[in-house]
Parts: structure tokens; C-alpha cells; sequence
């Protein structure tokens, strides 16, 4: 083995042919792309296929603003099957899970929970006891699964419904 990253990948247990790892500037069109089709088909619940409020959730998504993020030292994670990046989330200080969206043709086969523990356990590693997101209608369901509590009011974005929720980063006897 050649580097540490190849010494972690030997030792590290693949989750049904996902892998895990940081975003970097080459998987800024993987992500663009990952982003945009997840809130186009996947979250019509909370957009209602509004043209403004599709607008509005995308704007930012696209690759320039993404390796804009990427430049800045946001903490941004895929998984991937093969070449292609299936998911993709990130973290915010503060503890924040600031998004995580599966490709619609990667919904329901794990990408989006394998992504998920790798950002909370990447809180841990920071020291964080508490994390926090804004869930949408789409996604309140799924974070509560994971142990996700409701952590406040609802608040609107741009007509969005968002959901603050948390969730003990302690470890569970």
C-alpha cells in the first residue's frame, strides 16, 4: 500500500458498494447533478413544483457554486458507486448537517444512511456531543428513523416548510 488513504480503504468495511469519502473539486459535476435531480424529483412534496421555489432551492447547485464551496474548506462528503457520486452531504460548524441528498436512482438502497452516519460520526471526531439540520417534509421522516428529534417550530424558506431537528452524538450503552 502506497498511501494512508490505501492503508484506510484495506481496513475499512464497504457498505453494500458504497464508498465514502471527501468531495474534491473533480465531483463537482457528480454533485451539481446529484443535488438538482434529488430536489427536482425527489422533494415535490416540499417545492409542490413550484417554478419560483425550484429556482430558488437550486440556484446555488450548480458547479462554479460548488467548487466555490469546495475552495472555501466546506466539509462536504459523497458516496459513490463506482465512478459516479449517488449522494452527497455536509457539514456546517457548529455541529450542523447542512444537506444530504441521494440520486433519484440511488433513493432507498442506503446511500443516503451510510452518508448520514459518516457526517455524524465525523462530528463525533470533532468533539461534538449534539448535531443539528433542517429537515424538509421529504426528509423529517427519515432523520426521525435515525434517532432524529424535532427540536423546535417550524420555520419557512422561501415557502418551504423546515424542520430544526438534533440528536445525541453520545454514544449509547
Amino acid at each position: 500500500m502506497k498511501n494512508k488513504r490505501g492503508i484506510a480503504q484495506a481496513f475499512s468495511q464497504p457498505s453494500q458498494g458504497i464508498d465514502l469519502r471527501g468531495a474534491t473539486v473533480f465531483d463537482v459535476f457528480g454533485i451539481s447533478r446529484v443535488l438538482t435531480r434529488s430536489i427536482h424529483d425527489l422533494c415535490q412534496a416540499d417545492h409542490l413544483n413550484d417554478p419560483e421555489k425550484l429556482d430558488l432551492w437550486t440556484a446555488n447547485k450548480d458547479p462554479a457554486s460548488i467548487r466555490g464551496w469546495i475552495d472555501s474548506g466546506a466539509a462536504l462528503w459523497v458516496a459513490t458507486k463506482g465512478d459516479e457520486v449517488a449522494a452527497v452531504g455536509g457539514l456546517r460548524a457548529g455541529g450542523e448537517v447542512s444537506l444530504l441528498y441521494v440520486d433519484p436512482d440511488c433513493s432507498g438502497r442506503g446511500f443516503g444512511l451510510a452518508l448520514l452516519r459518516r457526517l455524524e460520526d465525523e462530528l463525533r471526531e470533532q468533539g461534538r456531543t449534539e448535531a443539528h439540520l433542517q429537515a424538509t417534509r421529504t426528509t423529517h421522516g427519515f432523520y426521525s428513523a435515525q434517532g432524529w428529534q424535532d427540536d423546535g417550530d417550524p420555520t419557512e424558506w422561501h415557502g418551504i416548510p423546515q424542520f430544526p431537528m438534533r440528536k445525541s452524538l453520545h454514544p449509547t450503552a
